[in-house]
């Protein structure tokens, strides 16, 4: 129903003023009938139907400014005028009923609802059967989107003994009225928006029956259209159930009974195919069992039907109009040839797709069908749209055999068919999780058909062989959806070996559907004529590409597909060009970088070009459109820019080509809807090239780099422009070119010093930005997106040439920066408060005092922010600056601590004490930058009493933070962040009261903490105190190795998988651990050691051996962990238990340092080495 009104009137007052031009004449035949009263007469009957006649072929316009309040009054007085006995007057009533809603698009009220409702139940109890139909056409108008006012009715429809159910019962010998039932109970499931939906008990009713009637063979006596209609509003039904109705789908037999019956309806009536059906598919890695009956020899049968054999030879295949209106299509006799196209016998692809896929002297591309369809539309209209599932028009029972005749009347209700079950798919596939439907991967998804066995049928086959494009492109959607979000389950395949054994594993099965998948898809590119349809194999291509993991199968697949995309990019329509390049970022995105894809990059310009009959684009250099650089020239920039190659990147010259030049006259015929773009490119062909461009810096940055400084002055001109969505793109690629230098130049980055962009270069680059639109960009008031993605990009400066900018750029960065900080726009200052936490961190930055101090108070006053987004990051680069604090404490020159304020280190203490409170995204950092502040405090800090009080509350925050039960990152970072206060000397630990606070959360954590990482880091802060006497008390000292013990008895108790593989990385710094303990142990603590390894020793000793020999990493990576310092780690605290004064007659001493040498000597012994221990014995 194309527009919804609300009926409110309840009795039959005269008829509200509306345009005259356009309903008089309902105006004069309604009152005519509201001037009736009841009457048996002859003659009262015989005016009766003359009114409802006229009523009824009155001409009126959609809406036709008929008030829907006048509708509802007449539908009422009429009801009231026809008593029950007559049975053609209500025939008649009832047909007013159905052409007045339908035609003027009216939804009854609830009011009227009621009364209109109670009438014709009562008109289907009491009247003949033949009044039945009209009946069931009226009352399915009423309850259209009026389900949930229906509840006072529903058990007499759809009870046990309802009239609906009963109906539409398999018994029941109209096969009208069993079709008219069915479609009431449809319009009844169809809910609107915030309304109610149908109670869960009559959903359930509804979906059996229409799984029902969905599995029911064709009665002989039911003619096709009339069997075709009945599976469309079932399909229907079933559709709005799980779309409005929200049915959940539990059970495996329920689930799989629907997929059965909705695969078998997705080929109904599909040329040259039929298909037998499990009642129920069951979810299984395994090809399913489609039940299509052996291939027989061809058998004569009518022209009407399919070609005979020696005709098939001289098939050509014209291309399908591709017209605004394609449901046309499916409904005249252009699908003769296509049905004819699909042939008869085997399903192979391999052979009967070659009848679409080719013509005459090979491989053409369709690219001279019409655009048109798609001119001056930027997406592309969904193939389920709403006209399909419109309530059905009386007139469609009057179909002229003279438009087109019975086939091809037929073909189009079956394609309708097809249609409806793959509507029906997609809401399926949206209302289930993704695990449950990938145990159905193999019942719709293709695989490689065995060597001489025909291709099992799945959505690729409607993909390949539906004559309609409209049901083609439906396939190819719900194709997409269950694509959409696969890359985990995909990520399984495999089959970069070949695999020979008795059986084929799953992860093969997989790939093997994935190269299948790419096969047809690919046939599907090259066959297809129709726009539309076009543009959803790209996108499915596009979705299959972002999934599939490339790094896992052979190669090839991606060559293939960028090959043959390269030509769609110059296709007439807009739609096909933008999803052409969306799919190039897809490859060049997915699991990057690849070789395959590396190379492909490299291709010739030409390549891959020259069969297309289409414009071939240019790609001399776009001189004209370039501003003479300042500094060094371009081309020595070029020259100096590693990895210079003489042959440039074909996909990056296309997408500068696609965003600074002008468009070719062979791109303008499908674009006239984009008058605004001028003379470029459409709007989204331009923001797609961006974005394809982003791409390529993100994943293969050693390419794009060439094309440094004319990838700068292609932002410097979208950054220019008026439009803000191309300034936008145009930031986030300079954000992705900023990124893709820093990672060149970190430590542990693995692009050699010779390949990485000069530092001149960037400097070069980073000048022509600031000199450019992005200051303009950054202070853009209008666009507050396009501030907070400037902002983004300009903490992308590498800080290696951020020091070589001139003073003034350097200034003019900070400067905007700080101010923008004080943006009421939220997005803003989160990206401002990141890029200052960016920032502080700069070698040239971080020693200025004042720059630091500016700093920290913009981002305390972004701490109080009320977007928890801005906390966030204000947290994070409140962390950052205070890593800075950390990096100047140990500098040579103490004059940063001496002048940096003690006052704003206290407002500092307070804002990450609050911050900590808050929630785990700002409270990750807070923990963070707490730890790194009481490690900086200073003596001259510590001596004064208004931080006494502050420190006190600070630990206690760190401390409450590791015991809580908060994400895990929380409590890692407060861990963390407890080892960095045990670092600063100046404070008292091992003498304050909180001293035992703390050690205890940590031994909490590392001997019960369900993440091992945490475990970890807790176990780290055991082992930062240098003295003994910072572990305070015997006691406590004991405490600390206990749980230790424990937690290395406990360091394989989990139940979670995912933690095992971090076990090694704990034993080892639990003995680490251990060991420091022993180095600094007294001979107080000697005894209780000594009882420890009486009970546990052995254990001991056995994770002190595999610490020895392995040393799994740590989670410092600063820590020793070669052999030789391992070893020398055991030997210090050898030599220290041997230097501890015992008392006489004390055998602790002896008993540790007996356990300890037993350790070395297994180690020694089992390396070979034993004469090495002799020796430092002797010495």
């Amino acid at each position: 129903m194309a527009a919804v009104q609300v009926v409110g009137a309840f009795s039959c007052g005269p008829p509200r003023e509306t345009p005259p031009e356009q309903d008089n004449g309902f105006r004069r035949l309604s009152a005519r009938l509201c001037a009736l009263r009841p009457d048996d007469s002859s003659s009262a009957r015989t005016e009766i139907h003359l009114l409802f006649d006229q009523l009824i072929s009155e001409n009126y316009s959609e809406g036709g400014g008929v008030a829907p309040q006048d509708v509802s009054a007449l539908l009422v007085q009429a009801c009231r005028l026809v008593p029950l006995n007559q049975n053609h007057l209500v025939s008649k009533v009832s047909q007013l009923i159905h052409h007045l809603l339908n035609r003027l698009q009216v939804i009854v009220d609830e009011q009227n609802l009621d009364f209109l409702l109670a009438y014709t139940i009562s008109a289907i109890q009491q009247c003949s059967a033949w009044t039945h139909m009209e009946i069931l056409q009226a009352l399915a108008a009423l309850v259209y989107c009026n389900g949930s006012k229906c509840q006072k009715y529903l058990p007499d429809l759809l009870g046990k003994t309802g009239l609906l159910m009963k109906l539409s019962d398999l018994t029941q010998s109209d096969l009208e009225v069993r079709r008219a039932a069915v479609h009431c109970m449809a319009n009844l499931c169809l809910s609107v928006p915030g309304q109610p939906y149908l109670e869960e008990p009559y959903q359930n009713i509804c979906f059996q029956a229409f799984l029902t009637t969905l599995q029911s063979p064709k009665l002989p006596t039911m003619d096709d259209i009339t069997f075709c209609m009945l599976l469309q509003n079932a399909l229907k039904g079933i559709q709005s159930l799980l779309n409005g109705g929200k049915m959940k789908l539990t059970q495996t037999e329920e689930l799989g009974a629907l997929l059965a019956v909705l695969k078998k309806s997705m080929f109904h009536g599909l040329p040259g195919l039929s298909i037998e059906m499990p009642t129920v598919l069951y979810p299984t890695p395994l090809p399913q069992y489609d039940g299509r009956p052996p291939v027989q020899p061809q058998q004569p049968e009518s022209s009407a039907s399919r070609p005979t054999a020696n005709k098939k030879k001289k098939l050509k295949v014209k291309p399908r109009k591709n017209q605004q209106g394609e449901e046309e299509e499916e409904e005249s006799g252009g699908e003769s040839e296509a049905a004819a196209v699909t042939g008869v016998g085997s399903m192979s692809l391999h052979e009967g797709n070659a009848a679409r896929a080719s013509s005459p002297g090979g491989l053409r591309l369709p690219l001279g069908g019409g655009g048109g369809g798609a001119a001056g539309k930027e997406h592309v209209s969904s193939p389920f749209g709403s006209s399909g599932w419109k309530r059905v028009s009386s007139s469609e029972s009057d179909y002229s055999d003279a438009e087109g005749g019975v086939q091809s009347k037929m073909r189009s209700y079956q394609a309708k068919v097809r249609q409806g079950a793959l509507a029906c798919f997609l809401s399926t596939v949206k209302s289930i999780e993704k695990k449950v439907l990938y145990g159905y991967w193999s019942a719709f998804i293709p695989d490689t058909p065995e060597l001489g066995s025909p291709q099992s049928v799945s959505l690729m086959t409607l993909t390949l062989k539906d004559p309609s494009p409209k049901t083609r492109a439906c396939a190819l959607q719900v194709l997409s959806a269950i694509l959409e979000g696969s890359k985990q389950f995909l990520s399984v395949a495999e089959d970069t070996s070949d695999h020979r054994r008795a059986f084929t594993p799953f992860s093969v099965m997989i790939a093997s559907s994935i190269r299948e998948l790419h096969r047809c898809l690919l046939l599907a590119l090259v066959a297809e004529s129709s726009s539309q349809t076009l543009t959803q194999i790209i996108k499915c291509l596009a979705n299959l590409v972002s999934n599939a993991p490339y790094n896992r199968l052979k190669l090839s697949l991606l060559t293939k597909v960028w090959n043959q995309i390269k030509p769609y990019i110059r296709h007439k329509d807009v739609n096909v060009r933008v999803s052409s390049l969306t799919l190039l970022g897809a490859i060049v995105s997915t699991h990057a970088p690849l070789p395959e894809v590396h190379l492909l990059l490299q291709q010739p310009c030409s390549s891959g070009l020259s069969n297309s009959n289409s414009a071939t684009p240019h790609f001399s250099p776009p001189d004209w459109w370039k501003k003479a650089p300042t500094g060094p020239s371009l081309e020595d920039a070029s020259i100096s820019s590693p990895q210079g190659s003489s042959e440039p990147c074909w996909l990056i010259r296309l997408c500068i080509s696609t965003i600074v030049l002008p468009r070719e006259d062979s791109c303008l015929g499908s674009s006239a809807g984009f008058a605004a773009g001028g003379m470029y490119e459409p709007s989204p062909m331009r923001l797609e090239a961006l974005q394809v461009l982003a791409h390529l810096a993100r994943g293969y940055f050693s390419v794009a780099q060439v094309y440094l400084m004319e990838l700068g002055e292609v932002i410097c001109k979208c950054m220019a422009e008026a439009d803000p969505s191309v300034q936008l793109h145009g930031a986030k690629l300079l954000e992705e070119l900023g990124t893709g230098i820093i990672q060149q130049y970190k430590p542990d980055s693995t692009t050699e010093p010779d390949q990485r962009v000069p530092v001149f270069l960037v400097v070069m680059f980073w000048t022509m930005m600031l000199n450019g639109p992005l200051p303009r960009a950054l202070q853009n008031l209008e666009h507050p997106t396009l501030q907070a993605s400037a902002c983004d990009a300009l903490s992308s400066i590498l800080p290696e040439a951020f020091s070589c900018l001139p003073s003034d750029r350097q200034m003019l960065c900070v400067t905007v920066l700080l101010g923008l900080n004080d943006s009421k726009n939220r997005l803003v200052k989160a990206a401002t408060s990141r890029a200052l936490g960016v920032y502080v961190l700069f070698p040239c930055l971080r020693q200025d005092v004042i720059f630091v101090a500016d700093t920290a108070n913009a981002i305390l006053m972004s701490l109080q922010d009320k977007s928890l987004n801005v906390r966030a990051k204000a947290a994070w680069s409140l962390g950052n600056l205070t890593d800075t604090l950390i990096v100047n404490m140990e500098a040579p020159d103490p004059s940063f601590q001496e002048e940096f304020s003690g006052l704003l280190l206290l407002k500092m203490l307070r804002a990450a004490i609050d911050a900590s409170k808050d929630k785990d995204k700002v409270k990750s950092s807070a923990v963070r930058a707490l730890g790194n502040l009481l490690h900086f405090l200073q003596p001259s800090h510590i001596e004064k009493p208004r931080f006494a009080e502050i420190i006190e509350e600070s630990l206690q925050a760190l401390i409450s933070t590791v015991l809580t039960e908060a994400a895990m990152k929380v409590r890692w970072n407060a861990c963390y962040a407890l080892g960095n206060v045990f670092k600063n000397p100046a404070l008292p630990l091992g003498t304050a009261p909180w001293t035992s606070q703390a050690y205890n959360a940590l031994t909490s954590v590392v001997t019960s903490c369900k993440n091992f990482k945490v475990r970890i880091r807790s176990a780290a802060a055991l082992s930062t105190p240098s003295k003994r006497e910072r572990y305070g008390s015997e006691e406590q000292y004991a405490r600390i190795w206990g749980a230790l013990v424990t937690a290395l008895q406990r360091s394989e108790d989990t139940t979670d998988f995912l933690e095992f593989k971090y076990c090694a990385s704990l034993r080892t710094q639990i003995c680490q651990a251990l060991i420091h303990l022993l180095s600094l142990a007294r001979a107080s603590d000697l005894p209780r050691i000594r009882d420890t390894l009486e009970l546990n020793g052995d254990m001991i000793q056995s994770y002190v051996l595999q610490f020895l020999k392995s040393g799994a990493q740590g989670e410092d990576p600063s820590a020793a962990h070669s052999p030789q310092e391992r070893d020398e780690m055991v030997r210090m605290a050898l030599r220290h238990i041997d230097c501890v004064q015992a008392a006489a007659g004390d055998t602790a001493t002896r008993a540790v340092a007996g356990f300890l040498e037993d350790t070395l000597t297994v180690y020694l012994d089992e390396a070979g080495c034993h004469e090495a221990l002799l020796e430092s014995t002797q010495q």
